[in-house]
């Protein structure tokens, strides 16, 4: 029985030294992985819905003229699509959201400051671009509500390279309230900090995050 046991212990050890190596592993899970990509693109949220009303503002027939914005550090976002037009006071926006390259530098995740850095790009093909969508009641004091989803063929989805690579692909819903607008005529947009969002990422490993913020 001594035997057997000294040619067994070598064995647990070595199993032992595995399994603290594994779990001290950096690597991280999906769920993780979704987290820290959205929080990567978050900022262009923001900026996806302000470019909407841009072109809404400025629009002078049902399709709007394609509105650029940047990120932070590189890359360019474009949002493209159609408005409702006439005198009713409701109306509807049915917008693409295009990214080339689009960058908006080292994103802290944690409170430690650790940063994630990811580059995202959709299709150039706007019937295969994030799909934006936002009704506008009560125009101009009245309220917000809409979405930004992959499109009806599931294939709207944020294109990730850099320290995280694959896809992402977002199921958000939004909320919020309208004021006039500064610009000269009819003209309205979103109070910031009233805009809710949530819903959720999803990244092509299976990983998910759920999305609860105000913009």
């Amino acid at each position: 029985m001594g035997k057997l046991t000294c040619m067994r212990l070598p064995y647990l050890l070595v199993a032992s030294s595995l399994l603290i190596a594994a779990c001290s592993s950096d690597e991280i899970d999906s769920d993780e992985q979704a987290r820290r990509a959205y929080l990567a693109l978050d900022k262009s949220v923001g900026k996806s819905i302000n470019l909407g009303f841009v072109g809404f503002n400025m629009a002078s027939s049902a399709n709007i003229t394609p509105q650029m914005g940047a990120g932070d550090k590189a890359g360019t976002l474009t949002i493209s699509g159609q408005v409702d037009q006439g005198a009713s006071a409701n109306k509807e926006m049915r917008l693409d959201v295009g990214m080339v390259g689009y960058d908006d530098g080292d994103v802290k995740y944690n409170d430690n400051g650790d940063t994630v850095h990811i580059v995202f790009d959709t299709s150039t093909d706007l019937t295969m671009q994030p799909y934006l969508d936002l009704k506008l009641m009560n125009i101009p004091t009245g309220t917000l509500t809409g979405s930004l989803t992959s499109n009806a063929n599931m294939t709207g989805v944020y294109k990730l390279s850099g320290d995280i690579k694959g896809t992402l692909t977002l199921n958000l819903m939004i909320s919020g309230t309208l004021m006039p607008g500064t610009g000269t005529g009819t003209t309205v947009d979103r109070v910031v900090g009233t805009t809710h969002v949530t819903g959720t990422a999803t990244n092509s490993d299976g990983g998910m995050y759920n999305v609860d913020v105000t913009l």
